[in-house]
């Protein structure tokens, strides 16, 4: 009770902001909605009608409502099966920019997790952050030994105030799946957990360093694309100190071609390492905005932010990669058979009228002019079919289609008759012939038989092991239940019409038996 009157007063206060804005139509979704807007409206302070755009205005409304608000934003952004099109496309563009923190309240937090004097860690500090997001803000800094380096320093209190929205936001989303059974699909719970996940790795910044690590290792051999080095004895739970890289930002097209950067070999380069990122490695950064990006005179590029990072497992990729091969060449067949194999579909729907379906969405796209084809728009809209055959939301897959619709519009900035996909090509040829071509199935069924010569003792020690049951110990069974099992009644009276259905079962049955024991 105490929660249920706590969250509808802090849910009307949302209203309200919300109605300042204009922004109150995501509350149709809410149990209630239309009263509660109706309220808001009455009692909001300088509530107007709005000419901007719905996503706009829920963007601004967001933006004042704080931090959490801010990543609830984010995360809609790769919903557009809950909120639409239009909706997803202006949240994408949400910034996450927050009035920073004293500089003097940055350098206790440093003190407290590095412990030690704070003139010892850094011989200069500069007190202006270089950029004051929603979790933490950055420092420009000089270590005593001479490195320039960034030292990220997360919000005081950040974590007390996170855990009160979240707390708000599960509250809804479960009223939601309560009351509205057809939205359960779109799996409204999950996809706050989801948030939270992604929340609760971004405030422990020992996490990002760590995956900032990952990546560097995963591009080591890469000259062309660059990610910083962690400072390990400067970064703890709350702080993270990593080398400084310097450049101007990849969507800086008027600086890039002063300093004679080939835009063009730019965005090669760039694509080609969103390609290893998601099919080479399944481990890619989720938030390549332009501001996570930046190149030096040489071309190469280097990345910050490792904060928002996204995983695809192997099999994902295999499907992914067929999935989008399908309809790069039209064989709307094999895409519906691919959602149906991977589970996406439920096998009692149709596999024709999902083919059908597919065609609708891929032929307006493929039918347009290469530059202008983009697979982040072909995706969202394949998701949005969802309610139609039943799919269920795939979490994973809305994080890359959100950041491949980023990194798409990044590339027309910097070359807007190219496309990034056609630059990779060769990428995308190699991979599928390594991973879908006969060399990958010889190569997976040599895995799959090293694999089974791996556990054959264990099999064998296994069958021995259920021998001595059969043998030693007997495996005794009612005389009635041979006689079933012979085709016989009670009385040795042979039954007419073949094998009973109870004989067949008792068989099952006993098969089933030594199978377990085997598999033990």
């Amino acid at each position: 009770m105490i929660r249920f009157i706590r969250n509808s007063f802090r849910l009307l206060g949302m209203a309200r902001i919300l109605a300042r804005h204009d922004a109150l139509f995501p509350l149709a979704l809410v149990p209630g909605g239309n009263v509660l807007a109706f309220f808001a409206r009455l009692t909001a302070p300088f509530s107007r009608r709005s000419d901007l755009p719905p996503g706009r205005r829920l963007a601004r409304a967001l933006e004042e409502l704080g931090p959490a608000f801010i990543k609830l934003g984010q995360t809609l952004a790769t919903r557009a099966d809950l909120i639409g099109d239009d909706v997803a496309a202006d949240l994408s563009s949400l910034q996450d920019r927050l009035p920073p923190f004293p500089a003097k309240v940055a350098k206790r937090i440093i003190t407290e997790q590095l412990g030690g004097p704070f003139e010892t860690l850094f011989v200069e500090f500069d007190d202006t952050p270089v950029a004051a997001a929603s979790i933490a803000q950055v420092h420009f800094a000089t270590t005593p030994d001479g490195r320039e380096v960034a030292v990220k320093v997360l919000r005081p209190d950040i974590g007390v105030r996170f855990a009160r929205d979240l707390d708000l936001f599960y509250w809804v989303s479960e009223l939601v799946e309560l009351t509205q059974p057809r939205l359960r699909r779109l799996k409204p719970v999950e996809t706050i957990k989801t948030l939270e996940d992604s929340v609760h790795l971004e405030m422990d910044l020992r996490f990002e360093a760590s995956a900032a690590s990952e990546f560097r290792d995963n591009f080591a051999s890469d000259p062309t694309y660059y990610i910083p080095q962690i400072d390990w004895e400067r970064t703890a739970e709350h702080v993270l100190t990593m080398e400084r890289v310097k450049g101007v930002r990849i969507d800086n097209v008027e600086a890039l071609d002063r300093m004679g950067v080939n835009r063009s070999a730019l965005l090669a380069k760039a694509a080609g390492a969103f390609f290893q990122q998601v099919f080479r490695d399944g481990f890619f950064h989720a938030d390549m905005h332009p501001g996570n990006l930046f190149v030096d005179e040489t071309g190469q590029v280097s990345v910050v932010d490792f904060g928002i990072m996204g995983r695809v497992d192997r099999q994902t990729r295999l499907y992914l990669a067929e999935m989008l091969l399908g309809f790069l060449t039209r064989d709307y067949r094999r895409v519906a058979e691919i959602h149906f194999e991977a589970g996406y579909v439920p096998r009692n729907q149709s596999l024709e009228n999902f083919q059908q379906a597919c065609r609708s969405i891929g032929e307006p796209i493929l039918g347009k002019e290469l530059s202008d084809i983009s697979v982040g728009r072909l995706l969202g809209q394949l998701f949005q079919i969802t309610e139609t055959f039943g799919m269920e939301t795939q979490p994973q897959l809305l994080m890359l289609q959100k950041t491949m619709i980023v990194t798409e519009g990044l590339s027309r900035i910097l070359s807007p008759n190219e496309n990034m996909w056609e630059l990779s090509r060769p990428l995308i040829e190699e991979w599928m012939r390594e991973n879908l071509g006969p060399e990958a199935k010889i190569a997976e069924a040599t895995r799959q038989a090293g694999s089974m010569l791996r556990r054959l003792p264990r099999v064998i020690e296994a069958a021995e092991q259920a021998a001595a049951v059969f043998t030693d110990q007997g495996l005794r069974l009612h005389p009635d239940t041979v006689a079933a099992m012979r085709g016989r009644s009670s009385n040795g009276q042979r039954k007419t019409g073949g094998i009973s259905k109870q004989s067949i079962l008792l068989w099952l049955a006993i098969a089933a038996l030594s199978v377990a024991l085997f598999m033990k």
